[in-house]
């Protein structure tokens, strides 16, 4: 999260002066995923003051509710004496009758390990801090000092980019960075590594061992130092220090989640098991997020509302150029190959390029989808498959055209970035997309960036990727050969069950069947024993009416589906498709994907 304060680091220093919010935690009970948590707000001028959970959390859009989690509510003044505790709403606590200090306590339940939530056990104590600690709107620009009550029998450390005062003691300047700063507590690893007179340390929860943790660490620092020169320099973190706060372990849920000077990194993949390779992807997507999004900041995220959602129409910028700076850096990095980065372009580029949702929505709207879908949960069905691209994906393949471009013009979507940087992330002044427009017709040329612009931001059409990809020796090829059919389909013993809504203008969508049908046979042909729908659909003519026999909420009935060829596509090396890319290509492809 952005913060608009200007002396931060003056105030590492200065004594802890004026009015100072103070909490303190403890886990006496993790093994029941309980910690006890207190607070003094003290110096209170209003007779009553609102305490709240918050229902968002820093770099998600949808809502939370982590005052589900919170119970055994207590208030009392400074003198111990209890206080009248008012409910107006499930997440707000309204306590007066004070004598100018509250105290309050209560436990919190926590058991979800992951960029939002907060994860207690005897393992360690995971705390993403809207969702562990009450906060009072009104003494919003205080101080704040918390203490972590470790588990010294568990060999419990501390690692946040809150800056320690004292013992376990920790401090935040203001509620925002407080709200910012996620925490593990546990027996973690610690490296760490100095560039530029600043600190960038990994405090590692994981079940393995300390040379895996060393071969590691040694893929996060050239993922650092290669992002780096995509900007030209590190951003300057508050406290001269990053920390990635990595559990890798079996009761942790998958998630990456970025911060101002940290980042939260889970998985349930060891280092031993898959995550050496896998993992390091999450790496690189969210320490690219120390410039683009926590400064590189779009102005409709300013302030961030922990009240209500958070909506922003720049996510395809913000999320999706990241995402597809994420692999490239990996590739570049030498630690994928560019054979691997090449092809792995190619599911998120059929996501995007097939889905019929552009028709509803340019990327500033989906943009917009995020409060739905970002971790949001709802009972009601609804019809994303054909309404709705991932901003990450969409933002993605458009930083690739984008990029390709900018290439065949001799210039760079690097140097673009760096630019974005200088005038507003580095300077911390909030952007819009005028900006980004008017940025790129400033790098680019006006003729150039307003025709990206008016085409594939402001309207929904697709660059012409195969032209694209062929000036770095790419191959973009339609799988014609197979079948497409428009829905995935489960086969179990009572047929093959469609589980998603059919694609807009796909077969199964003309042929009027639907999500939760069964089909039961084609040309009145079998399933065999483990055969899969796909190979199933092999042996039957593309172009041709084919009769099909399905069920619907028990009830049989017929429809007739014609099948098309698949409109995916594969992304290939021109050379692994008995093809030669030119000279001139490969030297395109090397500063592409700084390859020797």
């Amino acid at each position: 999260m952005r913060l608009l304060f200007s002396l931060i680091s003056l105030l590492a220093v200065l004594p802890l002066l004026g009015q100072t919010n103070t909490y303190s935690i403890s886990f006496e009970n993790a093994v029941h995923h309980e910690a006890l948590i207190t607070a003094t707000f003290p110096d209170l001028k209003s007779d009553t003051l609102a305490l709240r959970m918050s229902r968002t959390s820093p770099g998600r859009y949808a809502l939370h509710e982590f005052a589900k989690n919170v119970y055994d509510f207590k208030a009392t003044d400074g003198k111990g004496n209890p206080l009248v505790v008012v409910r107006p709403n499930p997440y707000e606590w309204k306590v007066s009758g004070h004598d100018g200090t509250i105290e309050i306590s209560y436990i919190l339940f926590a058991n979800r390990g992951d960029g939002t939530y907060s994860q207690i056990d005897e393992t360690h104590a995971h705390l993403n801090i809207p969702a562990t600690f009450m906060y009072a709107p009104a003494l919003q620009e205080r101080k704040i000092e918390v203490n972590f009550d470790v588990r010294e029998d568990l060999g419990w450390k501390i690692a946040t980019q809150l800056p320690l005062v004292s013992g376990t003691t920790h401090y935040a300047p203001n509620l925002y960075y407080f709200m910012d700063s996620p925490t593990e507590i546990s027996n973690f690893t610690l490296k760490s590594f100095d560039m530029d007179g600043q600190t960038i340390q990994m405090a590692l929860h994981h079940n393995g061992t300390e040379e895996e943790a060393d071969t590691y660490f040694e893929k996060v620092k050239k993922t650092v130092l290669e992002q780096k020169e995509v900007y030209g320099e590190l951003p300057k973190f508050d406290y001269g220090t990053y920390t990635f706060l990595a559990c890798y372990i079996p009761n942790a849920s998958g998630d990456g989640m970025e911060h101002r000077n940290s980042t939260i990194l889970t998985s349930t993949r060891s280092l031993a098991e898959g995550g050496m390779e896998r993992n390091i992807g999450t790496v690189s997507h969210e320490f690219f997020h120390a410039w683009n999004v926590e400064r590189i900041r779009p102005k409709s995220l300013e302030p961030f509302n922990f009240e209500a959602a958070n909506m922003s129409g720049e996510l395809w910028f913000a999320e999706g150029f990241t995402s597809y700076y994420t692999n490239l850096i990996l590739c570049r990095a030498d630690l994928i190959s560019p054979k691997e980065y090449v092809e792995g372009l190619t599911g998120t580029f059929n996501y995007v390029w097939t889905s019929p949702a552009r028709r509803f929505f340019n990327p500033i709207e989906m943009s917009y989808q995020a409060p739905f879908v970002d971790a949001a949960t709802s009972v009601d069905p609804v019809n994303r498959e054909n309404t709705f691209i991932s901003y990450y994906s969409y933002g993605s393949v458009l930083g690739l055209a984008l990029d390709l471009s900018l290439r065949q013009n001799g210039l760079t979507l690097d140097d673009y970035m760096k630019l974005v940087w200088e005038k507003f992330g580095k300077r911390e002044i909030p952007y819009t997309i005028t900006n980004l427009h008017e940025t790129l017709n400033q790098y680019a040329g006006k003729a150039f960036g307003d025709r990206f612009f008016e085409a594939y931001i402001y309207k929904s059409g697709m660059p012409n990727y195969k032209a694209l990809l062929q000036l770095a020796g790419v191959n973009l090829a339609q799988k014609g050969e197979q079948p497409h059919f428009g829905s995935f389909v489960s086969m179990g013993t009572d047929g093959a069950s469609v589980m998603r809504n059919p694609a807009i203008g796909s077969p199964a969508y003309k042929a009027g069947l639907a999500k939760g049908d069964v089909i039961l046979n084609i040309n009145a042909i079998p399933f065999a024993e483990g055969q899969n729908f796909s190979t199933y659909l092999q042996q039957f003519e593309m172009g041709k009416p084919l009769h099909v026999n399905y069920s619907r909420y028990g009830t049989k009935k017929s429809t007739t589906i014609v099948l098309t060829p698949s409109p995916s596509y594969s992304i290939k090396l021109m050379e692994d498709m008995e093809g030669t890319p030119s000279e001139e290509m490969m030297a395109f492809r090397k500063s592409w994907l700084k390859t020797e």
